[in-house]
């Protein structure tokens, strides 16, 4: 070894080496590195690393939901108006979706037109999966800054193997991306509460632009801007005690640290949603037609059907209560407890007991609005996946207070709940894999699963079921031609939108919107649209024993019909 140099010189690419020894040098850094690294930061890692693959892997098994043949064109609708010169007004009468934003929808568009060799869905769902795995991601940061390395990996395992968020990950394109924002935003803004009233800048730009892309989403990222004021109070120190001029001001020049982030975020949700910038109170109007605005669809609550206007109050909180994991369930309970009683986590940790209560506060507040206004609600909990990842958050933080609590106490005891999170999670993971690419209908034990939820809740609404169910009749139709080679083009009605089937299905497969003369029939099991037409199953789709949808040969029903007409 030349001398003056150390072997942590070396390690530490320090050495004068020549250039053929530059990837012996890098893969010694790196090994160094994490060495240093903590054990739940590797699993953290490694889970996102799996995510990628996993997400590379099975993108095309996933359906093109109901929403996204409209959202799509809503894209192009406001690239079409910014490229017009704004005399392109058609996107303000395209449906209801002035309502929303759509800047994912644009971030498609433009993608798809500088990658035209790609699907434009295949990109939707890869971009959505991205999002998804950014959700995670900004959950895993935020229990982590709160909490800790332990308490990150918990809250990243907990959302990666919740069923509703995986298995929405790829094809509900404005919820996930929505969430994802919301919370980054969230993490972000307990970065900036810390530092107030003078936060770092590159936080206050951060925290803009993620409130910028969740309005330019949804408009119930309006939210933030009342998170931040609860958020701001949350520093206020002794607000009692101090005098209240000391106070006012630490809040006025919190706010004013803060405006160049509302400033940001205003003009980004203008770019994907122009409609608000049409008038400056139509976010807020936006708002209140959405929270008012109702479609004649119905839905399935405890094996009762209710229009969406008319579901119970308890609606939302059901199915939060029913389709998240247990796991979830019971880390969100501890996390509340802990707000009451803090245990010596939060004594060590000041700032912990205030975080959780804020956190606590943005993952429950929307549920007791809508219990309280009744806003329209279908699809299970769908319009509400942006308070999963918080609920993730809070299992990372209630169960590492709860396993310092014992382990301080009884180390036996607090390795017995190590070991029962790590089996909850587990048996999660499997349940997934036995769903798949179906994760989203996962309901947990306290409704007995998929199976007792059958008739009872919403299952398969966005007709997942499409890519398995047109496999399985191209099979079949091609050993018909086997049998008796026609070149038959077959007609087939679908318990959903044409798209999705037409995506999947190849050319001796003909969409038909005469449901009485077609030959085959599609149908997901939700709300009974299976037994819409009659004709003989040839295919079931099921998981878990439970049937979700079922392909139907009606030839021998239609043939004779179709004949006679001729």
């Amino acid at each position: 070894m030349r001398a003056g140099k150390t072997k942590s010189h070396y390690l530490l690419g320090e050495a004068d080496l020549p250039g053929i020894d530059l990837l012996p040098r890098l893969w010694a850094r790196a090994r160094l590195r994490v060495t240093v690294c903590d054990r739940y930061d590797l699993a953290a890692a490694g889970l996102f690393v799996a995510l990628l693959v996993l997400v590379l892997v099975t993108y095309d098994s996933y359906a093109i939901s109901n929403d996204e043949e409209v959202q799509q064109r809503y894209g192009e609708l406001i690239v079409s108006y910014y490229a017009s010169g704004y005399s392109d007004r058609a996107l303000f009468h395209y449906v209801n979706l002035y309502l929303y934003g759509g800047l994912f929808d644009i971030v498609a568009v433009l993608t798809e037109r500088a990658l035209p060799m790609i699907d434009a869905y295949t990109i939707r769902h890869l971009l959505c999966a991205a999002t998804g795995i950014g959700g995670i991601a900004a959950a895993w940061a935020t229990a982590r800054l709160v909490a800790g390395p332990r308490a990150g990996a918990i809250a990243a395992f907990a959302l990666a193997a919740c069923g509703p968020w995986y298995g929405s990950m790829f094809n509900h394109t404005k919820d996930i991306p929505f969430a994802a924002a919301m919370m980054g935003a969230v993490y972000v803004l307990l970065r900036l509460a810390r530092d107030l009233p003078r936060p770092r800048q590159r936080d206050v730009v951060f925290f803009g632009l993620l409130l910028g892309a969740a309005l330019g989403i949804r408009v119930l990222g309006l939210l933030l801007v009342g998170y931040v004021g609860l958020a701001i109070l949350m520093r206020v120190q002794q607000w009692r005690a101090g005098p209240m001029r000391d106070n006012l001001s630490y809040f006025a020049q919190s706010v004013i640290a803060l405006s160049p982030a509302f400033l940001i975020g205003y003009v980004l949700m203008l770019a994907g949603w122009p409609w608000a910038a049409l008038a400056p109170l139509n976010p807020v109007r936006g708002l209140l037609d959405f929270g008012g605005f109702h479609y004649h669809i119905s839905t399935l609550l405890n094996g009762q059907v209710y229009e969406m206007a008319n579901v119970p109050r308890w609606y939302v909180p059901a199915y939060l209560l029913f389709k998240l994991p247990l796991v979830l369930v019971a880390g969100v309970g501890i996390a509340l407890l802990s707000i009451a009683r803090p245990g010596p986590a939060a004594q060590t940790a000041p700032n912990r007991r205030a975080e959780t209560l804020l956190l606590m506060t943005i993952a429950i507040f929307p549920v007791i609005c809508e219990v309280i206004v009744r806003g329209p609600a279908f699809t299970g909990l769908r319009h509400f996946l942006f308070v999963v990842p918080v609920f993730a958050v809070l299992t990372g933080v209630g169960f590492d207070g709860l396993l310092s609590q014992w382990s301080a106490r009884r180390v036996w005891l607090a390795q017995s709940l190590g070991a029962a999170v790590a089996l909850a999670l587990a048996w999660n993971v499997g349940m997934l894999i036995r769903l798949h690419p179906y994760q989203y209908l996962f309901y947990n034990p306290l409704v007995g699963g998929l199976e007792g939820a059958a008739g009872r809740y919403v299952t398969d609404y966005w007709v997942n079921i499409m890519p398995e169910a047109v496999d399985d009749l191209e099979a079949f139709v091609g050993r018909l031609d086997e049998a008796h080679p026609s070149g038959h083009r077959y007609t087939v009605a679908v318990c959903g939108e044409r798209l999705p089937f037409e995506k999947e299905a190849n050319a001796r497969l003909q969409w038909t919107e005469d449901w009485k003369k077609a030959e085959f029939f599609i149908a997901p099991t939700h709300m009974n649209c299976d037994r819409a037409l009659d004709g003989t199953v040839i295919s079931t789709i099921a998981r878990l024993g439970v049937k979700i949808g079922v392909v139907k040969d009606r030839r021998a029903l239609v043939r004779p019909a179709l004949a006679g007409a001729e």
